[in-house]
């Protein structure tokens, strides 16, 4: 049985608010060429392909039918996940450690800007009886969990706004970033009102984009490629669906997930093993949230911590350092591809102005947004 599996290959395509030149094919494809180009294999070398997606953002049902085109994969083992790419990773590392492949294809994709109306996408996932009628913006319940996480644990709307001003300034380092911006927290808090305490500055916008990662089994690995990034643990966990059920103040999802990342990892004190971290911030305040249901500081620190710049590039510990979804976009379901994404370029000294020194172990942490309580964790290393 193969012990270890390691990324040789990824591509990318975007990050912009719009690409009215490409469709979302196109941009898959264009991932793909550089992809196959960085891990110098072709189509007939990869034994079966993942994609993530989901037909509600995509336009039209059974969306992965036209998958296998630009991937290079006609009438080849498809797979298709209907969630973030990092749980459809997952089930492609699954697909090696069981024998099943030695090199498989995982991709993912965000054509936002082709939807007419976000909101309503959105409010189809929330239940249809007893919270959909209600009619209310699906930020009302980003806005409620803000609330409930700032009385729990006394972190501030300044706090919030200062992840802001931190991940839209590292966006501006990131060359595939397309929300970078000089900020101040004045500046955040005195903006819109979208959902109280939620100002229109704190809520990530959307980003269109393509991403495709290339994983090999271990004996394979060296063969393929001189730097590979090893997957030394991941975890993935869904909690409470109902709005009713759900605790508001901290992401449990994320905590359970994370804790079976870190035992397959055999990772025992996070906060010194893990030398960088793309988490999930989709909102300002759930970076903070996340960052301490992660074990990487204690519940009610992390605000604290970001005021002291433990949380910045040349921190104690980077957080965000591609600028985050708050920075680059929120990808829909590539958004954990390019938390994993810059894990990778930031293990392999692949990340120019924004490289964090020394970097040899990373953590990448995924949420599938409003109104799921559904996360995932994945630790990776160039060792």
């Amino acid at each position: 049985m193969v012990k270890k599996v390691g990324i040789v290959g990824v591509g990318y395509c975007g990050f912009r608010s719009v690409t009215p030149e490409l469709s979302f094919r196109e941009m898959i494809y264009e991932a793909a060429c550089k992809a196959y180009q960085n891990a110098g294999l072709q189509p007939k070398d990869i034994d079966g392909f993942v994609n993530a997606g989901e037909d509600w953002s995509e336009g039209h049902s059974i969306a992965d039918e036209i998958t296998p085109d630009q991937l290079g994969a006609v009438k080849r083992p498809v797979f298709t996940v209907n969630a973030d790419f990092m749980p459809a990773m997952f089930s492609g590392v699954m697909h090696i450690l069981t024998g099943q492949m030695n090199i498989c294809l995982v991709a993912s994709c965000s054509k936002a800007s082709n939807i007419k109306n976000m909101a309503q996408i959105t409010m189809m996932a929330i239940d249809p009886v007893f919270n959909r009628p209600l009619g209310e913006n699906p930020y009302f319940v980003a806005g409620l969990e803000m609330n409930r996480y700032l009385h729990e644990t006394g972190t501030t709307r300044e706090q919030c706004a200062q992840v802001v001003v931190k991940n839209k300034g590292n966006a501006l380092l990131n060359p595939y970033a397309g929300h970078g911006i000089s900020l101040s927290k004045e500046g955040v808090l005195e903006s819109e009102m979208f959902s109280y305490p939620l100002t229109r500055l704190d809520i990530s916008p959307h980003s269109d984009g393509a991403v495709v990662m290339i994983l090999a089994a271990g004996e394979r690995v060296k063969a393929i490629c001189h730097n590979p990034i090893w997957i030394e643990g991941m975890g993935w966990c869904s909690d409470s669906p109902s709005l009713e059920r759900r605790p508001w103040g901290e992401a449990t999802y994320a905590q359970i997930a994370a804790e079976m990342a870190y035992k397959m990892a055999r990772i025992k004190y996070p906060r010194k093993e893990i030398d960088l971290a793309e988490v999930s911030d989709e909102f300002s305040y759930k970076e903070l949230q996340h960052l301490e249901a992660l074990k990487l500081c204690k519940k009610g620190e992390a605000g604290f911590l970001v005021d002291e710049g433990a949380w910045g590039i040349s921190g104690e510990l980077p957080v965000n350092p591609s600028g985050g979804c708050l920075g680059v976009g929120r990808l829909l379901e590539a958004t954990g591809a390019q938390k994993t994404l810059e894990v990778v370029l930031q293990l392999r000294g692949e990340a120019g102005q924004r490289q964090v020194p020394n970097a040899e172990v990373g953590l990448a942490q995924t949420w599938r947004g409003i109104p799921t309580t559904s996360g995932a964790v994945v630790i990776l290393s160039n060792r």
